[in-house]
């Protein structure tokens, strides 16, 4: 499980870093961009920052961040 999780970030921060260089290019001003056989257009940025965000969480989780709390006890 370890060596997948290992896998899994490193696929992780691979995409990570296309969409970050995709955003980059069209708010530099191209029309569009394409990262392996997917083609984005102008109009998908928020697609990119929607994506952008799930990786950001998904990496932070598999570095061992962000725990999820499951409940809560108050003292006193």
């Amino acid at each position: 499980m370890k060596n997948n999780n290992a896998q899994r970030l490193k696929d992780a921060k691979a995409e990570l870093e296309q969409i970050n260089g995709a955003i980059t290019a069209i708010l530099s001003g191209a029309q569009g961009y394409r990262i392996g056989s997917r083609s984005v257009q102008r109009a998908d940025l928020a697609a990119l920052y929607k994506r952008k965000d799930t990786l950001n969480d998904l990496i932070t989780a598999l570095e061992g961040g962000g725990g999820r709390m499951r409940r809560v006890i108050p003292v006193g």
